[in-house]
C-alpha cells in the first residue's frame, strides 16, 4: 500500500524483501548512534512485523521509504503515535526518520518529511506534529529545521524510556509544527 510519492521517492508499508533492509538500519552503529542500543535479527522481525501491521491497521507508522525508480528501501520516515507519556498526550503524533547510511547526503528524509507532514495534516487532520531527538543529534534537528518545524525548549525533556546509565542519551529538545503552521507555510510557498 503506497501511503503518497514524491518526486524521486515512494512512501508506503513494508515489504517481505525490505526485511533486511529494516534489520541493516536497526543495527548498524552509525544510524543508531543516538539509541541506547541496537537490535538483533530477531528483535528487528518483531519490530517489522509490529511496524508494518500498524500501518495496515491505522495508517500511521514508520512508513518505508523507497527509491521510486526501482522501489528499493532505504530505510524509513513516518507518522506515528509519540509514546512518551507523561512528556506528550497520549494523542501527540511524531515524525520520524531512519535511513542506511549509504542513502544519506542526498535529501531523501527531507523530501519524504515535507510530504508527510502534508499528509498528516491533510489527510489524517492532525492539529500538531512534533520530533524530537537527542540535544546532541544534529542531523536529524538540521531536518527539523528543514521541514520547518520550530523548536520548542519550553517543552523539551528528559526521555523516560533511556536507561540512566546512558545519560548523555537522555536531554531530548523538541520541535514541533501545527497544522496552521502548516498551511501559512504552504500558502507562502512559490
Amino acid at each position: 500500500m503506497d501511503i503518497l510519492e514524491t518526486e524521486r521517492l515512494t512512501v508506503r508499508n513494508w515489504a517481505e524483501e525490505d526485511r533486511d533492509l529494516f534489520h541493516e538500519i536497526n543495527a548498524d552503529r552509525k544510524v543508531m548512534e543516538f539509541f541506547p542500543f541496537r537490535r538483533t535479527r530477531p528483535e528487528s522481525n518483531l519490530l517489522f512485523d509490529h511496524v508494518r501491521d500498524m500501518i495496515r491497521d491505522t495508517g500511521l507508522g514508520f512508513y518505508a521509504v523507497a527509491l521510486k525508480e526501482t522501489d528499493e528501501a532505504m530505510g524509513f520516515c513516518g507518522l506515528a503515535l509519540a509514546n512518551v507519556s507523561p512528556m506528550l498526550p497520549d494523542e501527540s503524533v511524531e515524525i520520524g526518520w531512519r535511513l542506511a547510511t549509504r542513502f544519506w547526503g542526498n535529501g531523501y528524509v527531507t523530501e519524504a518529511a515535507t510530504a508527510l507532514l502534508g499528509h498528516g495534516f491533510e489527510r489524517h487532520g492532525l492539529p500538531e506534529i512534533v520530533s524530537f531527538a537527542v540535544a546532541s543529534n544534529r542531523r536529524s534537528i538540521a531536518v527539523m529545521k528543514r521541514i520547518g518545524m520550530q523548536a520548542d525548549p519550553s517543552r523539551d525533556f528528559n526521555h523516560p524510556r533511556v536507561p540512566d546509565n546512558y545519560p548523555h542519551l537522555k536531554h531530548h529538545v523538541f520541535y514541533r509544527m501545527t497544522r496552521e503552521e502548516w498551511r501559512e507555510r504552504q500558502a507562502a510557498t512559490p
